[in-house]
């Protein structure tokens, strides 16, 4: 019998909405916690645990600016700023945020957490803004899409 904490498919949900007040975007990446171990301790060379771990926080952001970025209309990578992560069930959940303007109104995404790992991995983003949901679907081979975003 199996350990309940394996499980039979690869995939990740980031959610990106848009906050007019803030003029940017609260982003959150959840990925299953075995996932983000096996990942992290790729990187390092090291066995890494995630529950648990004082400071982890410096490792789960060097692994996500890696894997998760946009490129606004001028083909400038846009900075964000990394919020934290936390653990919920299986899963931990990487918060970001990103400020937003006019020139983000299409831009490149690319959304490949996890891709180096499993073949089979899949990366849905949920995009929300003024209303209107979008979401895009990343795998192995497309891990970079257009996306639209501020209208």
């Amino acid at each position: 019998m199996r350990p309940l904490s394996l499980h039979d498919f690869h995939t990740s949900l980031t959610q990106m909405q848009f906050n007019p007040k803030e003029k940017g975007f609260e982003i959150s990446v959840r990925v299953f916690t075995d996932d983000l171990e096996k990942a992290l301790t790729a990187e390092g060379g090291q066995k890494i645990q995630v529950l648990g771990r004082a400071n982890i926080d410096p490792l789960v952001e060097k692994y996500i600016r890696k894997h998760f970025s946009l490129t606004d209309a001028r083909k400038q990578r846009r900075a964000f700023s990394y919020v934290g992560h936390e653990a919920e069930g299986d899963a931990n959940w990487i918060y970001l945020e990103l400020p937003a303007d006019a020139s983000l109104k299409t831009a490149d995404l690319q959304q490949d957490v996890l891709m180096e790992l499993f073949d089979d991995q899949v990366n849905l983003v949920n995009t929300q803004v003024n209303g209107q949901r979008k979401t895009y679907v990343f795998r192995k081979g497309q891990p970079v899409q257009a996306v639209a975003l501020v209208q």
